[in-house]
């Protein structure tokens, strides 16, 4: 068995794709040949170097509506502080096998899946242990393409594979960018915050470059949204202005339940389905599934309740 791979290289034909990988000091190459199904699965790395965006709320909500609507979804937590492993109820303490031991070689994805009790939706864990995968990686070759190998064979069994990266542009994150189809970026309407995007913009442009000439941006979403400040509107048009249709229509406002649920282990939809919060979850659902930004009707709760 060998541990490091010396190279890595995928080859997409309709009804297959084959994976090449080549064993560190050795001639022999490796061929995986995997059946490809329609649809195909689709990854979406949920990233920002800034921290406090929403990233890890994000991952959870979204996930969990998606889960709702029958979707089946795997959410990679890949943050260190592992915030998305609490927000769906699982204690770190009690992880065995988490990203850590799946980028490091230590062991197969499919060991690290964590059913969760929320509907249709897996998680892989992370725990502290994934802060030293940072510097483990920089020794490792192909580093780059490790979570992309390891993804690779169960993409085709779910319908989206969300990942939330740490809140830094280093190996963790770029691993994501090169595993991913496509990026989402919360972020902030402040002005700071153009900075910080510009700046993964250049990234997002290396690694489409050098690694992973397919990768775009599936929108940008504003979080803790607050359409009463003249400063956060400026903030949007500005960046609709450069990145014209790629500004998700929905904004996640501040909302106390959002901050509430992480606490209670509950994504914002099984928390308090009816919050506010909830709603814009859902309506970046609906947006994000290509389907028209209308919320299903609340029932009514009549007073007095007549019978004919």
């Amino acid at each position: 068995m060998f541990h490091v791979e010396h190279f890595c290289f995928e080859i997409g034909l309709k009804s297959s794709y084959y994976v090449f990988t080549k064993a560190a000091k050795s001639d022999i190459i490796y061929v995986c040949c995997y059946e490809r199904t329609d649809p195909m699965g689709k990854i979406i790395a949920v990233a920002n170097q800034k921290g406090g965006v929403g990233k890890s709320t994000t991952v959870v909500n979204l996930a969990a509506y998606l889960g709702m609507r029958d979707k089946k979804v795997l959410c990679v937590d890949s943050d260190p502080q592992g915030n998305a492993t609490t927000g769906f109820g699982i204690k770190k303490k009690s992880v065995s096998v988490s990203t850590y031991d799946v980028l490091i070689g230590k062991a197969r994805v499919q060991d690290a899946i964590i059913e969760t009790e929320f509907k249709n939706l897996s998680v892989i864990p992370a725990t502290e242990n994934l802060a030293g995968a940072e510097i483990e990686l920089l020794d490792i070759e192909n580093r780059v393409n490790r979570l992309k190998m390891q993804l690779l064979p169960i993409k085709d069994s779910y319908d989206y594979i969300f990942i939330d990266c740490p809140p830094a542009l280093g190996s963790l994150t770029i691993n994501a960018l090169v595993a991913s189809d496509s990026i989402i970026v919360p972020m902030l309407a402040e002005f700071f915050a153009l900075e910080g995007l510009s700046q993964l913009v250049n990234t997002i442009k290396i690694v489409k470059t050098n690694y992973n000439p397919s990768l775009e941006i599936e929108g940008i979403l504003f979080t803790m949204f607050d359409g009463r400040l003249n400063v956060a509107n400026d903030v949007v048009s500005e960046v609709e202005k450069y990145f014209p249709e790629k500004v998700f229509e929905t904004k996640i406002p501040r909302n106390v339940r959002i901050s509430e649920a992480p606490s209670h282990g509950k994504p914002i939809m099984y928390y308090d389905k009816a919050s506010k919060g909830a709603e814009s979850y859902t309506l970046l659902g609906l947006e994000l599934l290509g389907e028209p930004l209308v919320l299903p009707q609340k029932k009514r709760r009549g007073i007095f309740n007549f019978k004919k």
